[in-house]
C-alpha cells in the first residue's frame, strides 16, 4: 500500500478522482496548510459503491423473477440509527440471505470505525486490514472506491489530527440550492443574494418592541 501516493488528473478515469486531485493541486498556494479530506465526502463514495452493487443485483436478480431488493435502497444507504421498527425487520431478513449489497453494506459500516480512531498508527492498522478486505470482497464497486480512498490515504488520516469537516458550509450550499431551486432561478445575482441573506442570515422576523 502506498498511501503517499495521488493520482494525476492525466491518468484519473473517474470524476471524484479530478475533484480530489483539483482540490489538492490548488491548496499548494497554502504550502503549510494540511489538507483532510471530507470524512462526510468519503461516506458519500462509499454509499455510492454500495448502490451500485445494490442495482446491480436488482437487475440481475429480476432477471430471475425476485423483486426482493425492490424499495430496499434507504437501508444499505442510511444510517441504521435512523431506520424504523419495520426497516430494522426488513433488514434483519435480508442480512442473512447472501447478498452482495449486504457485504457492500458490512464493508461501508465497517470503514466507520476508522474516524474514531485518536491515534495514526493504529488507524493506519485498521485500514490495511479493512482495505485488504474491501479489495479481496470481488466487488467492483467496493474495490475501486477502496484503491481510491487508499490513494488519498494521507491526506484522509488527516482528520485525526484536526478533527473538522466542511458539514456547515456542505449544509449552507444545501440550502442555498434549495432556495434557487424554489425560485425556479434568479434573473440577476442580485436578487439571488438577497435571497440568500434572507434565508440564511438568521434574521429575526418578529417586530421590535415599542418603547
Amino acid at each position: 500500500m502506498s498511501p503517499g501516493y495521488l493520482k494525476s488528473p492525466a491518468r484519473a478515469t473517474d470524476s471524484d478522482e479530478y475533484t480530489w486531485w483539483g482540490y489538492a493541486r490548488k491548496i499548494k498556494l497554502l504550502p503549510k496548510a494540511d489538507i483532510v479530506h471530507d470524512k462526510f465526502h468519503v461516506a458519500k463514495y462509499l454509499n455510492e459503491a454500495v448502490d451500485k452493487v445494490r442495482r446491480q443485483e436488482h437487475k440481475a436478480l429480476k432477471g430471475q423473477d425476485s423483486g426482493i431488493l425492490a424499495g430496499t435502497k434507504y437501508l444499505w444507504l442510511a444510517n441504521p440509527n435512523n431506520w424504523t421498527a419495520a426497516q430494522k425487520a426488513s433488514f434483519k431478513e435480508l442480512k442473512d440471505i447472501g447478498l452482495k449489497v449486504g457485504r457492500a453494506w458490512a464493508i461501508k459500516e465497517t470503514f466507520g470505525n476508522f474516524w474514531n480512531y485518536s491515534y495514526v498508527k493504529s488507524a493506519t492498522k485498521f485500514f490495511r486490514k479493512w482495505f485488504f478486505w474491501a479489495t479481496h470482497s470481488r466487488l467492483d464497486s467496493m474495490i475501486k472506491a477502496a484503491k481510491t480512498i487508499e490513494r488519498h490515504f494521507n491526506r484522509v488520516i488527516t482528520y485525526l489530527k484536526h478533527r473538522i469537516t466542511n458539514a456547515v458550509a456542505e449544509g449552507l450550499n444545501s440550502k442555498i440550492q434549495q432556495i434557487k431551486a424554489m425560485a425556479r432561478g434568479f434573473r440577476n445575482f442580485d436578487n439571488y443574494r438577497i435571497a440568500i441573506l434572507f434565508h440564511c442570515g438568521k434574521l429575526s422576523m418578529y417586530p421590535h418592541k415599542c418603547q
